[in-house]
This record gives structure tokens, C-alpha cells and sequence, in this order.
């Protein structure tokens, strides 16, 4: 149920927060908080522990990267979805790198909104189209790096980390190698420990250092 689901959103715009937030709870779910930048969102997290904030990138006092990596460091088990006007890949790639899970446009349908908090509250990471292709185009023409993970992860491995770095969910990548839904889950758990990892985020931020994308 989406009313178990409590969330904080951080934008310096009264408007947009307004919009925001009427748009989700009428789908459910529970805003707790809205507030004007990241360092209102760290307070409010603390005392109210929400499942997902939802930041800006613009804003003043603590922008939305600085609080995405403020929020891993401090409470790496609230999700981080980045929603912003901000298209072009130099800033995709610091949100990734920052930890967000998710990195949706403003400009999107409300049912796209819908889907990426439901998606990285669930586990999953969500990128709009746009963005995916931004983030991911530069990657399908380049060889895997010399730090190749072919010594680290299985082929199979690979295969599960390119797809969850493209924004896939457990139910879509069994779809895509026809595999079930545990087995997924078992190979995400085995990335995790091979790489040392304890999120998504650092899986996704791994796919991107080593190029591992889809073969």
C-alpha cells in the first residue's frame, strides 16, 4: 500500500513542492515533510525517517548532490530520488555518482512520478528515457576498462548488474534473461558481497566505473 510509504521532498520552490506533494498523496502516499533544501531534508529525515526523499538539484544551502551524499553517509537506507529540470550528462553522472537511486525530469507524466517512487522505495533504481539514454550512450561505445571486473563477476553477473544499472527492476531483468525473480535476487546478494557493496547505488556507480553495459 502506497500510504505505508512515507516521503520528504526538498525543492526551493513552494509551487513546485505544493504540486508535488498534492499529486502524490492523492495517489496514497504519505509526504511528512516538504522543505526548501538538502540540509532541511537531512533534519526532517532524522527526526521523521521517511522511505524516500525526493530532491532537487538547485538549491541553496545544501544542493540536491550534496545531500544525496550527505544522506549516504548518514542514513544509507533512505532511498534518493533526484526530480529536476536538469537534463544535460554532467549532471546525470554526479547524481549517480552521489547515490541517488532514481533521476526523473520535471516535465514528466505524473504516472511516470508515480512508477520512480514506487520503483526505489521498492529496491530499484529509475531513470527517465531521456536521461537512461544520456547516461548510458557514451557507455555503448566504449571498451570495458583495463580494472575489468571479468576477474571479479561472473558473465552472468554482468549481465544483472548492466541491466539494474539501466533502471531495471528484479521482475523486468528475469523477463529479459529469462530467469526467475530468486535467481535475480541471488545474483544481486553475490554482486553485493563480491564487490563489497551494500546498495544499489554502489552497484550502479560500479557498472559506470568499469563501463559494464549490456552485451
Amino acid at each position: 500500500m502506497n500510504n505505508s510509504i512515507k516521503l520528504i521532498i526538498a525543492d526551493d520552490h513552494p509551487m513546485v513542492r505544493e504540486g508535488l506533494k498534492a499529486s502524490l498523496e492523492s495517489e496514497g502516499f504519505t509526504v511528512v515533510a516538504d522543505v526548501n533544501n538538502g540540509e532541511e531534508a537531512l533534519k526532517a529525515a532524522g527526526e521523521l525517517q521517511p522511505n524516500v526523499v525526493l530532491l532537487d538539484i538547485s538549491m541553496p544551502v545544501m544542493n540536491g548532490i550534496e545531500a544525496c551524499k550527505a544522506f549516504q553517509e548518514q542514513y544509507p537506507d533512505i532511498r534518493l530520488l533526484i526530480i529536476t529540470m536538469h537534463d544535460d550528462r554532467e549532471y546525470i553522472m554526479k547524481v549517480v555518482q552521489s547515490g541517488a537511486a532514481g533521476y526523473v525530469l520535471k516535465d514528466a507524466a505524473p504516472e511516470e512520478l508515480l512508477l520512480a517512487v514506487q520503483t526505489v522505495c521498492q529496491g530499484g533504481t529509475y531513470f527517465s528515457s531521456s536521461v537512461a539514454k544520456t547516461l548510458f550512450s557514451d557507455l555503448n561505445g566504449t571498451s570495458r576498462s583495463v580494472s575489468s571486473s571479468e576477474d571479479v563477476l561472473s558473465p552472468r553477473e554482468e549481465d544483472v548488474l548492466a541491466l539494474l544499472a539501466e533502471g531495471m527492476g528484479n521482475k523486468e531483468i528475469a523477463r529479459e534473461l529469462d530467469i526467475s525473480v530468486r535467481t535475480v535476487e541471488a545474483h544481486r546478494l553475490k554482486i553485493k558481497q563480491k564487490l563489497g557493496v551494500s546498495n544499489s547505488a554502489a552497484m550502479i556507480r560500479y557498472a559506470l566505473d568499469h563501463n559494464i553495459t549490456r552485451r
